[in-house]
């Protein structure tokens, strides 16, 4: 089954061309679930679990992986669902993103699809703000529910998001607050997380959900102000994995858009290795930061806002 994830050199080959590769599976039942590859270190059959005392009721306990130990998170039981039970035919997700290394357990794996994030939907609106999706589509014409995992992780084990006092003299050094800086990220929790620290250091932030809606309130603003926008807003923080559009294919439209070439993208991305660095030159990008510092994020917007 570990198998089942190729090397990151062949899926990244799909990179930039605004397909990503989904891991699907399920939890309890038949529904399907999904996540990004890119995300999925390895799966492994559910190995030996170490009870961890006065953990989250979630946390089934530690896997000790060739020596280094990773925290294994109900799946089900973390977005609501009753605990998996059978740890002997479950399968544990081995996931990195936001820093940090991380297992899912969930009940069943099935297979790897390539997807075009144009079908990848958000979550279907009157679903309120408690629910765990990122975002739907649809797949041998089932449903399936993407998990947005950085919620919750943030809801087990809460991450600092308190911009340090000295990074905020330094911002305090320089006026933005003239200035607005466009946010584009499918994750309520990272949105969030982003406009709180921004926010703590004067910075105006506007949220949009997607690279389509990134775009799309990009063009309204060039139309409202007759061109060139970045007198107002001179820069961009995007996701690299949305719905509908990508960081990629945002930065390259942004960037190939005569009225908006010059604003500065920053790609903030839950997603780490370097091959995100390799295609933050290839696409225009001016920077990426791996999530979630808010020192580190707050430097960067200081720097690039108060650039020109």
């Amino acid at each position: 089954m570990s198998k089942l994830i190729a090397s990151v050199d062949q899926r990244t080959n799909i990179v930039g061309q605004n397909r990503l590769e989904l891991l699907i599976f399920r939890l309890i039942g038949e529904q399907p679930f999904g996540i990004n590859v890119f995300k999925v270190r390895e799966v492994l059959q559910c190995p030996e679990l170490t009870e961890m005392p006065g953990a989250s009721n979630c946390v089934r306990g530690i896997a000790h992986l060739r020596g280094v130990p990773i925290t294994v998170i109900d799946l089900s039981e973390a977005t609501g669902g009753k605990r998996i039970e059978n740890l002997k035919s479950a399968f544990v997700l081995v996931t990195e993103y936001n820093r940090t290394t991380q297992g899912f357990l969930v009940g069943g794996v099935d297979r790897i699809v390539n997807i075009n994030w144009e079908q990848i939907m958000p979550p279907p609106k009157g679903a309120g703000a408690n629910h765990y999706l990122t975002a739907v589509t649809k797949v041998d014409n089932k449903l399936v529910q993407v998990i947005d995992v950085e919620k919750v992780f943030a809801e087990i084990s809460p991450i600092d998001e308190e911009v340090s006092e000295d990074v905020k003299k330094q911002a305090s050094e320089v006026d933005l607050s003239e200035l607005t800086v466009l946010v584009a990220d499918d994750s309520s929790v990272a949105r969030n997380q982003v406009k709180r620290a921004l926010s703590s250091v004067g910075v105006n932030v506007e949220l949009v959900n997607d690279g389509r809606q990134a775009l799309k309130w990009l063009e309204d603003k060039a139309k409202e102000m007759g061109g060139d926008i970045t007198a107002k807003v001179p820069l961009l923080i995007s996701d690299i994995e949305m719905p509908e559009m990508d960081g990629y294919t945002l930065t390259t439209a942004v960037k190939a858009h005569p009225d908006l070439r010059k604003v500065h993208i920053v790609l903030h991305s839950s997603l780490s290795g370097v091959f995100n660095e390799a295609m933050v030159r290839k696409v225009g990008a001016d920077q990426f930061i791996a999530k979630f510092h808010p020192d580190e994020l707050a430097s960067a917007v200081r720097k690039w806002m108060a650039s020109d």
